[in-house]
């Protein structure tokens, strides 16, 4: 369940680092009833932009495969891959 909470909450800024750090997932900070920023754990942060690297690799190699790409052999590109490397 997402945690909401008011902008004048931010002035407590211990008790929304433990909140982050204790759940894991972002608190989102209300201006005025609506939306206005998003604070998380840097933890939490390197692992969003993990998942969007990852995402962002799997959707270029299914725009390749798309546009006509040459697929290979999984079990052929690492028996490759280690005669290459290490001999």
């Amino acid at each position: 369940m997402p945690v909401i909470k008011p902008i004048t909450e931010l002035r407590d800024t211990n008790a929304i680092s433990e909140i982050c750090h204790k759940q894991q997932q972002p608190v989102f900070i209300t201006k005025n009833g609506y939306g206005d920023l998003v604070v998380m754990s840097i933890e939490a942060y390197d692992e969003l932009i993990n998942m969007n690297r990852i995402d962002k690799s799997i959707l270029e190699a299914e725009q390749e495969v798309s546009n006509g790409a040459e697929l290979l052999d999984a079990r052929e590109a690492l028996s490759q891959l280690r005669r290459k490397h290490f001999g």
